[in-house]
């Protein structure tokens, strides 16, 4: 099977999808959201990134259930959790290395040790009898008719030819189609035992981190959204491009590329810290409020944070103008134990808010829901 780039007509919805994505990319985020902040909803995207991936794998954990080892802080004994957990790290693993490492054979076989580590393997775990090391047997696809390459030499050479594909020096209008065609073409190669799916994916977020599509310049990704909606779907697609027709790969790739288009746009929203107060933060603070999360002392202090996005006590000793500075410091340092209030990174005197390891997360993960921001459902 030909590894190739596609060369879609003008008048193709590829070409257009293209053409969006590279405008996306290039796009000045307005970035008015508080740094500390932007940083907690990557976290949290991270979660639900790592969930939805899980999920397509079969796992059954809730968003819900996940939320409260977050919040709780408990040693994760099942394994599910730690599933989801492996991916997370992950994840932070690539946004920490990708950009000085590059995409090789061996950073590869590390993406998948850090998924299957700790894991039990097949059949009772979704762990990998040998994590991080390509398969010497052949394997099946759950779900598919395709015949993934048997023998340890091709495993090789066909990631072999990947990877040089991934860093050959093609004119930037091909990276998004690079992306789509190196996702499906490791699925059709299944190099591991176990966890391909998982590692598939983190190869795809690993290069739009790679292509410019930075994380930490201001933006935040969540690519398994596009293969976590509907699972029927995505293995239809990848049916689609097994075929090896011009027309199959073009199928898949617009599959992958309109999915990956909504999802940038729509999450680029949660830089505006306008947006951000009036659909989530604020409608969060509120659900707490009612759900007596939080007193109503405590809901005045937490939206005036949320309004100035930083406070110092000064900005809290106008609530409550009959308290001592004192007083006002207690409030604060409890709000700051209930890991809801968080110093500013330098200074130990502003605080921001507080929302991925404390019980306000219960309120944000509605909120994005109701907001269209998660793909995944609770059922």
């Amino acid at each position: 099977m030909e590894l190739k780039l596609l060369e879609p007509e003008f008048a193709s919805p590829l070409t257009d999808l293209i053409i969006d994505l590279d405008h996306l990319r290039r796009k000045q985020l307005s970035g008015t959201t508080h740094e500390e902040v932007f940083f907690q909803l990557k976290q949290l995207f991270h979660m639900l990134e790592s969930i939805g991936s899980a999920r397509i794998e079969g796992n059954n954990t809730t968003v819900a259930s996940f939320v409260e080892t977050r919040i709780e802080d408990r040693p994760y004994i099942d394994e599910n959790i730690k599933e989801i957990r492996n991916i997370e790290e992950t994840m932070e693993f690539i946004d920490n290395s990708i950009r000085e490492r590059g995409l090789t054979k061996s950073y590869l076989k590390e993406l998948h040790y850090g998924i299957v580590k700790g894991l039990t393997p097949p059949p009772k775990g979704e762990g990998d009898a040998n994590p991080g090391a390509f398969r010497n047997h052949g394997v099946e696809i759950t779900g598919s008719d395709h015949i993934p390459p048997e023998t340890a030499h091709e495993v090789e050479a066909y990631i072999d030819e990947l990877i040089e594909f991934i860093n050959k020096d093609h004119p930037a209008k091909y990276d998004l189609l690079k992306v789509a065609i190196a996702h499906h073409r490791f699925m059709w190669i299944h190099p591991f035992g176990n966890g391909n799916g998982r590692t598939g994916r983190l190869l795809t977020y690993a290069m739009l981190v790679s292509q410019g599509f930075r994380v930490g310049e201001g933006r935040i990704l969540n690519p398994t959204a596009v293969f976590c909606i509907n699972r029927d779907i995505y293995n239809e697609q990848l049916a689609k491009a097994d075929s090896n027709t011009s027309e199959g790969i073009e199928s898949w790739c617009c599959y992958v590329l309109d999915g990956l288009k909504e999802e940038i746009a729509k999450i680029d929203r949660l830089t505006d810290y306008s947006y951000l107060v009036r659909y989530i933060l604020k409608p969060s603070l509120d659900f707490s409020l009612k759900q007596k999360l939080v007193n109503e002392d405590e809901y005045a202090i937490l939206l005036e944070t949320v309004k100035k996005q930083s406070i110092q006590n000064s900005d809290i000793q106008a609530l409550f103008p009959k308290e001592q500075s004192t007083s006002i410091s207690r409030r604060l340092r409890h709000l700051k134990e209930k890991k809801m209030l968080a110093n500013d990174i330098g200074n130990t005197r502003r605080y921001h808010i507080s929302f991925t390891n404390s019980f306000l997360i219960r309120g944000i993960i509605p909120q994005l829901a109701r907001n269209g921001f998660i793909p995944i459902r609770d059922d």
